[in-house]
């Protein structure tokens, strides 16, 4: 099976410089595998700074405003991803304030 693909915009109003980084920090401490990307423009404008998961199979994720504080959502959230067969959650609750900044769940 392929990785997630985590992308981040990274010309988001007010983006954060280090955002990938510290994003790819957490994922690596976390022992998880996952293909991190920047990728100039998503056209979440109005929820700046949007941040995708997808993988080959599963529902994927765009979820808009991420900052750092939601990067612990973030992992629990690939974990729960990881586990499951085709990307739905069953309960959005451990995410915390991750889960209330979704913007769509696309079937896979």
């Amino acid at each position: 099976m392929t990785n997630p693909a985590v992308t981040l915009c990274r010309t988001c109003r007010d983006a954060d410089p280090g955002l990938q980084g510290a994003v790819a920090a957490a994922i690596q401490d976390a022992g998880l595998t996952a293909d991190l990307n920047g990728v100039d423009c998503m056209s979440g404008c109005k929820r700046p700074q949007t941040i995708a998961i997808r993988q080959t199979g599963k529902t994927a994720y765009l979820f808009g405003e991420f900052t750092r504080d939601d990067i612990a959502g973030l992992i629990t959230f690939l974990k729960l991803y990881r586990d499951s067969p085709d990307g739905n959650l069953e309960d959005a609750r451990p995410l915390g304030a991750l889960r209330m900044k979704a913007i769509a769940r696309i079937p896979g």
